[in-house]
């Protein structure tokens, strides 16, 4: 796969995560839990970390929230995660991190909605006093712009210069480089207060998929700049999950992009770890880091009217991700594995050669025999009722052989 030429970053340490274009792109999330609630805080950031985050942001909103973090990041530390755990400052941000000093101390790096922050005021001292805090406890910032909170000031400004302009522009078109302005001021307003440019990161986020494309385009041309991308408040199930997706991955492709997060809406008592999951499937998709060994399978057809392809393939990407935490300790590059579970003899024989291992099941009215295929050559023939576990163990066979290979320098 040909590979993605990133854009020139500055590269930013967060924790113990490095973020830029000199390293790979880091997926992360953020909690919805109350973060004074310091129990239910702790488990979902294990749980966000143990799906693949490699970054959480918690909200800090008020004084308990704040009370908290030190003890969040404790108790996170004492099973054993090192997870770097993120601010989310808005309104009051300048009050609680001046007020307490080991919550500035205790996060890894501190998010700064310009927007937010000096709401009523007609000076930045809020943005500045967030800074000066930062820079005292030498932590990275996210001077995150969204089209939702933008400096109302900033626009007013810029809609009325438009209005008298000869040509002036769509209200659509200045609303991004409002944002793109805000964004570049705000970091060159950073660096006058003391951070430098390798701990600055910027997001300029918006919820419409071509709007997210023209602006973050837009911002990498005219900075160097880490950046986080996300479409802000990307919806529920399928509609966030192809809107993120489909946003997403043009910027990708054109190497723009830090970070990411894929903002989607849980179900009630949904898994929030779906989004750590959604946003590892993108990358691995566009083949810029790999999470998971991937199966190929087949939508089925008229050739495959009974369901036991779409049990194999079920059952086998379960098993994948039952297996991955104990094979990840064990098998290193196991998630480059590729799989195919085929249901017919059309394409089945063929994409099983071009997977690592691959299945073709004989489909609907064939005779009850399927083919395995090991590193694109026919290894053997699984016939009967007992296909799926037989199948398991010749995958366990293989990661055993190839990866400790790997292991031991073999």
């Amino acid at each position: 796969m040909p590979s993605i030429q990133r854009r020139s970053s500055a590269t930013v340490q967060i924790g113990a995560v490095r973020v830029g274009s000199s390293v790979p792109v880091v997926v992360q999330s953020m909690t919805n839990t109350d973060t004074a609630d310091i129990e239910s805080s702790v488990q979902q950031i294990a749980a966000l970390a143990r799906a693949g985050s490699e970054m959480v942001r918690v909200t800090v909103n008020n004084d308990d929230a704040a009370k908290a973090v030190p003890y969040i990041v404790e108790e996170l530390a004492k099973k054993g995660w090192n997870t770097p755990i993120i601010g989310d400052f808005h309104y009051n941000g300048h009050q609680l991190l001046a007020k307490y000093p080991d919550t500035a101390e205790a996060l890894a790096k501190y998010r700064i909605n310009p927007g937010n922050c000096s709401i009523g005021r007609k000076d930045d001292d809020n943005f500045r006093t967030m800074v000066e805090v930062a820079v005292k406890h030498q932590k990275p910032v996210r001077i995150g712009v969204n089209w939702g909170s933008l400096d109302q000031a900033l626009l007013t400004k810029m809609m009325d210069e438009n209005s008298k302009s000869a040509q002036p522009l769509e209200a659509r078109d200045v609303m991004m480089e409002a944002m793109v302005v805000s964004a570049l001021d705000n970091a060159a307003a950073a660096e006058r207060y003391g951070l430098r440019r390798d701990q600055i990161i910027l997001s300029a986020k918006v919820s419409g998929v071509r709007d997210l494309i023209d602006v973050y385009t837009e911002l990498a041309r005219r900075c160097d700049h880490a950046l986080h991308l996300g479409l802000t408040e990307a919806g529920m199930g399928m509609k966030g999950i192809v809107a993120s997706t489909a946003g997403l991955a043009p910027l990708l492709l054109a190497g723009i992009g830090d970070t990411i997060r894929v903002s989607l809406t849980p179900t009630p008592g949904g898994d929030r770890s779906e989004e750590v999951r959604c946003g590892q499937q993108i990358l691995q998709s566009l083949g810029i880091r790999s999470f998971m060994p991937q199966v190929t399978s087949c939508p089925g057809c008229g050739r495959t009217t009974s369901t036991y392809f779409q049990e194999l393939a079920e059952s086998i990407q379960n098993y994948l991700v039952e297996s991955m935490p104990e094979w990840k300790k064990q098998y290193p590059g196991v998630e480059e594995l590729k799989l195919a579970v085929m249901g017919c003899i059309v394409n089945g024989p063929g994409e099983s050669k071009h997977a690592n291992i691959g299945i073709s099941l004989p489909g609907t009215f064939e005779d009850p025999v399927a083919p395995v295929y090991i590193d694109g050559k026919l290894a053997m023939t699984l016939r009967g009722d007992d296909i799926v576990n037989e199948f398991k163990v010749i995958l366990d066979d293989y990661v055993q052989k190839r990866y400790s290979n790997v292991l031991v320098g073999v």
